[in-house]
């Protein structure tokens, strides 16, 4: 299945001790370009985490951020911090000392300060929580991918509409090489008779003159390659995956191939139609380039 790089996904997984909440947005990039962000607590954990995402995800620029908070009731305590207490009180004396102003500090108002009560919340261990990143990790980026899926199925069938235009052109150039051929041959032997005049016209140079144009303006051998192309195209769509790479490159060849039939074509419906193919391989390379 076709699949955009373009997605969004969450989870949370709930522990004895803590809830791992798991966040991937994903968006167009050339590679995969993974940004993970940990909490520091778990920073021995990255690297399996980074082969757990790049397991699932091939392309795009992913941003993956983790939070780990205890669940209430999970030996939290609440603490006093006599040390930043006093020294809250003794600023506010010296203060009240120079400006002459009465009054002391209050218990409620050095409470009331911050850092003065502290929250000892259960350090998280990274042998504890793997198994909920693992599980929330997994779970956010089977959303994201289902997502990606679901407007890949919409590229797919642009991909594929624009793909018949091309190959129609594709036709319509074959089916007017040979009067392209024909009309040159007439407008060579034609410039020759009006250069002669009245002298005799050697039919087997002229022969050869037009099998030489012929042979400069073939396109033939294009064309075939063109075909290939596309056929290779289609059935890359149809099969699914990770294609959008190869997806760029056949775009990249054909527009090469287009290229050189527009050099050769000196006849004005395949130059219209060598227009038609390069505006269609544009909106093609457009699509390809939000496809993993």
């Amino acid at each position: 299945m076709i699949r955009s790089m373009t997605g969004y996904g969450t989870a949370e997984v709930t522990g004895e001790r803590f809830a791992v909440a798991a966040e991937a947005r994903s968006l167009n990039h050339r590679h995969l370009d993974l940004a993970l962000k940990l909490p520091r607590s778990l920073s021995s954990l990255e690297l399996e985490a980074r082969r757990l995402i790049q397991g699932q995800v091939q392309r795009g620029r992913l941003d993956v951020s983790v939070e780990v908070r205890p669940l209430a009731g999970a030996a939290t305590q609440t603490k006093i911090d006599p040390v930043r207490a006093r020294e809250y009180a003794e600023l506010a004396r010296s203060l009240a000392a120079e400006l002459g102003a009465p009054g002391t500090p209050t218990v409620e108002w050095l409470l009331e300060r911050p850092g003065v009560i502290v929250l000892d919340q259960p350090e998280s261990v990274p042998e504890e929580i793997w198994p909920l990143l693992a599980e929330a990790l997994t779970r956010a980026l089977a959303t994201l991918t289902a997502r990606r899926e679901t407007e890949g199925e919409a590229l797919a069938k642009a991909v594929s509409e624009l793909h018949d235009l091309l190959a129609g052109e594709v036709e319509r150039m074959a089916a007017r090489v040979p009067a392209a051929l024909e009309r040159r041959a007439a407008g060579l032997r034609e410039r020759i008779r009006r250069l002669l005049g009245d002298a005799t016209l050697d039919e087997g140079r002229l022969a050869m003159e037009v099998a030489l144009l012929a042979e400069r303006s073939d396109i033939t051998e294009e064309l075939a390659r063109l075909r290939a192309h596309l056929d290779h195209f289609a059935g890359l769509v149809r099969d699914g995956g990770a294609v959008g790479r190869t997806l760029e490159f056949l775009i990249q060849e054909m527009n090469r191939e287009v290229n050189t039939v527009a050099s050769k074509a000196d006849d004005l419906e395949l130059s219209q139609s060598t227009i038609v193919a390069k505006s269609l391989l544009e909106k093609l390379r457009e699509q390809v380039q939000n496809m993993e």
